[in-house]
C-alpha cells in the first residue's frame, strides 16, 4: 500500500511537471514574490526603514567596534597601571633623594 501510495505521488509530481499550466502558474508566483519583494524595499527605503541585512550588517559592525573598544580599554588600563608604578617608582627615588640631601644638611649645619 506505501508502495502504490508514493507511485501515485510520483505520477501526480510528474503530471504536475509536464502541465504548462502549471509551470505558468508556478512562474507567475515567483514573478510575483519577486515584484512584492521589490516594492517592500521600495517602501522601506521611502520611509527611511533599514532593511533585515541592513540591520544584520550594523549588528556584526555595532559588535566589531564593541570589541575593538574593549582591546582600546584594556591597553588603557595597563598604561595606567604602568604610569602609577613609574610614579611610585620616582616618588620612592625623590625621597632618597631629600633624605640624602637632609642628611647632608643636618652634618654641614653640625660641624659649623
Amino acid at each position: 500500500m506505501r508502495a502504490r501510495g508514493e507511485q501515485a505521488i510520483g505520477d501526480l509530481a510528474q503530471a504536475l511537471l509536464e502541465n504548462p499550466v502549471f509551470n505558468q502558474a508556478v512562474s507567475a508566483a515567483f514573478g510575483a514574490r519577486e515584484k512584492a519583494l521589490g516594492a517592500q524595499h521600495a517602501a522601506m527605503d521611502a520611509l527611511n526603514l533599514p532593511s533585515a541585512s541592513e540591520v544584520e550588517r550594523l549588528e556584526r559592525r555595532l559588535r566589531s567596534l564593541s570589541e575593538r573598544l574593549e582591546t582600546v580599554e584594556e591597553q588603557i588600563d595597563r598604561v595606567g597601571r604602568d604610569v602609577a608604578a613609574i610614579r611610585r617608582q620616582l616618588d620612592g627615588d625623590l625621597r632618597v633623594d631629600v633624605g640624602a640631601d637632609q642628611s647632608r644638611l643636618q652634618v654641614e649645619t653640625a660641624e659649623e
